[in-house]
């Protein structure tokens, strides 16, 4: 039984016997699924299953109940008849063909099939979320769920296929969900109990993947696929070869391709042999129509050079790949390459692979269909990818149709369709008819795009639209007409010149979908045209409808609270907006923006510790968010002064929170590199805990980015100085041999190149009227004992001075401070002077001569105005003093 087990998940079963599950579970995998749920077995199993038929009008006494077997071919029966419920939705609602059976078929009920999907969407809501009102046999799902739910602790494979149901019970949600708790745990533990094949593990990771995926955290997702990837033993290198984009282009240039191979399967034989075996292959596999992109410049696809010789770099694992002609991949191994290009939005290599870069993993699926979802889902990227394109959006449009509506066709086997489908991160036809809608109203075809939300009837994009098309009060009157009860046909002007209203449809709308309604009428009331003449009405209307919202869904709707809680923090009202979002963040904690929201209101309000707590949350939902990471990093900063009265002093942070807010900035960099406030800051807390390398770093790249806008104020002069006397409170240790060993990189000598590259090819390139700067570059090298260098930098400091200024002339307090600055100089030439070893012929004591020159040229140019004055006769002492020395 336990080999059934891991068959399902497999989707493979070997040889037959007579036992009843392994006679369902070829039916099973056969996709007949009405064989399987119209047995006596799926009977039993009903009767069995604790509150299955809880909320929905089904006669649960026509079942006479038994009670739950414990054997373990009895749970393998149960997941089968459950997984039979899960797959039958599948195919009603993903790959099609239509089912040949309903739910009323299965079920003593007097009740209608659209009755029982009314009953069971209600109860798909989760944690708030509403689960799609015109999903197909809505009920299949919701008993199969049931029923894996209930599966008994000894079928080891029971969190896989409740990971598989939470995967398709968020397709039906607005709003991913996280699976549950202990589920994961479960889910985690199982990985040291799969058997040794390499397809199971590179499923399990692979499918773990396209669960963080939907969560939002592409980071982790990655890292999943990329395990996958190794347990599959697939080999694959994005590189370059000699190929023609267009049709007119003549010398072939490098292209970018991806060479791919799959280990060798058994039997795989003939299968994985080139061209020809794939085209045969392909044959005999139904597939989506691949439209043909008729440019009149680009080719259809890269044509690649042909070689005789190795392609790829040396001492690669696929050197003797051709890319003009590459062998067929294993449709795992192909949905793999696919699940690297989901994350279209990413622009940073480190999180994945670009926009640029994912082109290639998909024509290498395209080039060699083999499965008509996985063949499908390549399209369906590929239309992403080429929606953004002059050349070939229309072709990605049309794509992305043609995939629409050979969905519900009979074109290919369903099992073929259903093989591979927990693999890939295929949509719905509800969602891929939004996304096609989306397309158009980017396109600019608003009213096709109006039309397709609202037979699908996605209000809120709908009235996205009618606002785009300025039908403000149509907008409002469809929401209203919803929660009145009064049906919306799919013609919106028809609607609107004849509304009737039907109890049926007023009895159909769940709570949730109501709470829904009422936020969508608060959001038109703070967007529409009204609201910006009296906003303090619009704002009062909105507080109203989500105040209804909230008490519609029982206290569970997320979004109401969200909403509400976003208004009053616009509005400066801080405390009611924390209660809005702590309310909201309890039902479902996957929202960042929330997150951040409650952290900006909770550090207004002074609330240092919950506002820690916030920010960390909301970067563990959301690592790859630099505003983030740098709030948590200000709010560390910012924890010793809890509970101080607003008069008292502010307290300096410990450096236990100054570490923990220098990591957090630390981390924020790797999303923001080109940031320069958060460098800033990273820069004078790296200076606080003694990471003084990571703040010449810092200092770097702030003076790189701001010094042609800032001049000498993009140098931050007292971290510059802090950088310095970190390199000479450092004395000289020598090794055995007279050799100098640097004690760590935030001091000395190990300091040193870092700092002189500061120096030398950033700050003196950039800033040269800057006496700070020329300062502490000549205290450097008095370190170094370079006395001439140091010198000549005391000499350029005093030149960008105040004695140098034009107002020396004329203000007092400004010959006072020049005269300050000409002794100061004077004594450095007499400290340094002598030291400097002078070439044979050069007269000794040139020092004298200059500093008698500084102080001469001084005193002409301001005697006429400050004669009388003290500091006068002083410089004239110093003069004096000059001349006696030589």
């Amino acid at each position: 039984m336990a080999s059934i087990e891991w068959s399902l998940i497999n989707g493979e079963l070997g040889a037959v016997d007579a036992s009843v599950a392994s006679q369902l579970a070829e039916k099973l995998l056969q996709a007949d699924f009405a064989s399987i749920l119209k047995s006596e077995h799926a009977k039993a199993v009903f009767t069995s299953t604790p509150g299955l038929f809880d909320g929905l009008p089904v006669d649960s006494s026509s079942f006479t109940h038994a009670s739950s077997s414990t054997s373990h071919e009895d749970a393998t029966v149960q997941l089968i008849v459950g997984l039979a419920l899960v797959h039958a939705f599948v195919q009603a609602n993903w790959t099609g063909p239509e089912l040949g059976f309903s739910p009323t078929d299965l079920l003593e009920t007097t009740a209608s099939a659209d009755d029982l999907d009314s009953a069971a969407v209600p109860l798909l809501t989760l944690l708030g979320e509403p689960a799609y009102h015109l999903a197909q046999n809505s009920s299949l799902f919701l008993l199969g769920s049931r029923i894996l739910q209930s599966l008994p602790a000894n079928l080891v494979t029971k969190p896989w296929f409740l990971l598989r149901a939470h995967l398709i019970h968020l397709s039906l949600l607005d709003e991913p969900v996280d699976l549950d708790p202990k589920v994961a745990e479960e889910l985690k533990a199982l990985e040291s109990q799969i058997p040794d094949n390499q397809d199971t593990l590179a499923r399990y990771h692979l499918e773990l993947g396209l669960l963080q995926y939907r969560l939002g955290n592409d980071k982790p997702a990655n890292q999943h696929f990329l395990s996958a990837a190794r347990a599959s033993g697939l080999e694959f290198e994005l590189s370059g070869a000699l190929g023609k984009k267009t049709k007119y282009q003549v010398n072939a240039l490098s292209q970018l391709v991806l060479l791919a191979e799959s280990r060798q399967r058994e039997g795989d034989l003939v299968e994985q042999k080139g061209e020809g075996g794939a085209e045969s292959d392909s044959k005999d596999t139904s597939v989506p129509e691949t439209l043909a992109l008729n440019d009149d410049t680009l080719l259809e696809e890269t044509e690649f050079t042909k070689l005789t010789q190795p392609s790829a770099a040396e001492g690669s694992k696929l050197a003797h790949l051709d890319p003009a002609n590459q062998p067929p991949l294993h449709p795992l191994d192909q949905s793999l390459l696919l699940s690297f290009c989901l994350s279209q939005h990413n622009n940073l290599p480190s999180s994945g692979l670009t926009a640029s870069q994912m082109m290639p993993f998909v024509s290498r699926v395209i080039t060699h269909p083999r499965n008509w979802s996985v063949h499908t889902t390549a399209l369906l990227l590929r239309s992403r990818l080429e929606s953004n394109r002059s050349r070939t959006v229309e072709r990605s449009a049309l794509q992305l149709s043609a995939l629409i509506d050979q969905m519900p066709t009979s074109d290919s086997a369903p099992q073929e369709r259903l093989r591979w489908f927990h693999q890939i991160p295929l949509p719905s036809r509800w969602e891929m008819e939004k996304e096609l809608a989306t397309r158009y109203l980017s396109l600019g075809v608003v009213r096709s795009a109006l039309d397709i939300f609202t037979r699908l009837e996605m209000w809120e994009d709908a009235v996205s639209c009618l606002q785009r098309m300025e039908r403000e009060e149509e907008a409002e009157k469809i929401v209203r007409d919803l929660l009145e009860g009064r049906k919306i046909e799919s013609d919106l002007v028809t609607v609107l010149a004849k509304s009737t209203l039907t109890e049926n449809r007023k009895n159909k709308l769940s709570t949730a979908r109501e709470a829904k309604l009422w936020c969508l009428l608060g959001d038109i009331a703070l967007t529409n045209t009204a609201a910006a003449h009296d906003p303090i009405v619009a704002k009062q209307k909105a507080t109203e409808y989500y105040n209804k919202a909230w008490e519609v869904s029982g206290k569970t709707s997320s979004r109401s609270r969200r909403s509400l809680g976003s208004l009053y923090f616009s509005g400066r009202e801080y405390e009611p907006a924390v209660e809005c979002l702590r309310d909201a963040l309890a039902i479902n904690p996957l929202y960042a923006r929330a997150w951040f929201t409650l952290g900006v209101c909770l550090v207004r309000l002074e609330r240092w510790s919950e506002a820690r707590e916030a920010f960390r949350r909301q970067v563990g939902v959301d690592e790859d968010d630099a505003e983030g990471w740098n709030n948590l990093a200000a709010v560390y900063l910012r924890l010793d002064e809890e509970g101080k009265s607003e008069g008292e002093a502010r307290t300096t942070a410990s450096f236990e929170n100054k570490q923990l807010a220098w990591r957090a900035l630390k981390q924020g960099l790797r999303y923001a590199h080109s940031n320069w406030r958060m460098w800033t800051n990273y820069m004078i807390v790296s200076i606080d805990v003694g990471e003084l390398s990571e703040a010449a770093r810092a200092l770097d790249r702030v003076v790189t980015d701001r010094a042609s806008v800032d001049g000498a104020a993009a140098v931050d002069t007292d971290v510059l100085d802090k950088l310095v006397d970190g390199v000479t409170r450092d004395d000289w240790n020598l090794g055995k041999e007279g050799t100098v060993v640097p004690k760590s990189s935030n001091e000395g000598f190990g300091l040193l190149p870092i700092v002189e590259r500061l120096f030398d090819v950033t700050i003196l390139s950039r800033v040269s009227d800057s006496p700070r700067v020329w300062r502490a570059h000549a205290r450097l090298l008095r370190w170094k004992e370079d006395w001439e260098g140091a010198l000549e930098d005391y000499i350029r400091a005093y030149r960008c001075g105040p004695a140098l200024d034009v107002g020396v002339e004329t203000n007092l307090e400004k010959f006072r401070e020049g005269v300050r600055e000409v002794q100061d100089l004077v004594e450095i030439m007499q400290g340094l002077g002598p030291r400097i070893k002078r070439e044979e012929g050069v007269k000794k004591g040139d020092w004298r001569f200059q500093a008698k020159g500084v102080v001469r040229t001084f005193i002409g140019r301001t005697r006429g105005s400050f004669e009388d004055e003290k500091e006068m006769d002083t410089l004239k002492e110093l003069m004096e003093e000059l001349k006696n020395t030589d």
